[in-house]
């Protein structure tokens, strides 16, 4: 009888402490998802952006998360973005991407899956990753890129970096046709 009375306090006391353990172990999961909460979030934004009363761009998106609250902040658009930029001139570019991450810190914006870029004068850019260097107003990839312009005229190939207006293009180790040199 002392023998199944110690052996039943012996396993009551190891169910206890393995009860203890996964609750502990189910607090400090639940204090990490918390320490990487978005500190807030918005569905279905429309976001202006101006300079001296005229509009610069648009960005609209179905959902954006705010890590502001971390050291390294960033917003993160998990849906993907539409981006229209829109020069002094009135001429318009347009972007889209399948997921993107603004770090607000080194004002970078890292666009990522099925990234294509459309200028007013029909040039095409498409490639996997794309970053956007705010400060610099740059654009660059080490990503496979394909772009075309509004002849049908391409270059692709392994990394590409370009100025906003795609005044300037960077482009090594491509292939392509061009049409109507003159």
């Amino acid at each position: 009888m002392k023998r199944l009375f110690i052996s039943c306090v012996f396993v009551f006391t190891l169910l206890s402490l393995l009860l203890a353990c996964d609750s502990n172990f189910k607090d400090v999961q639940r204090i990490n998802t918390v320490a990487f909460a978005p500190v807030s979030s918005a569905e279905d934004i429309n976001l202006k952006y101006t300079d001296s009363g005229r509009v610069k761009a648009v960005l609209v998106s179905p959902l954006m998360k705010d890590f502001s609250n971390l050291e390294y902040g960033f917003n993160e658009f998990p849906e993907g973005i539409n981006v229209t930029l829109i020069d002094d001139n009135g001429k318009k570019s347009y972007i889209v991407a399948d997921y993107a991450i603004t770090y607000s810190e080194t004002d970078i914006i890292d666009l990522q899956g099925n990234v294509k870029i459309t200028s007013d004068d029909g040039t095409v850019l498409e490639t996997s990753q794309l970053y956007y260097d705010q400060k610099n107003e740059w654009f660059y990839t080490e990503e496979h890129f394909k772009l075309t312009d509004s002849e049908g005229g391409y270059i692709e190939g392994p990394g590409i970096d370009f100025s906003k207006d795609f005044s300037i293009v960077n482009a090594q180790q491509n292939t392509g046709e061009i049409n109507n040199v003159e």
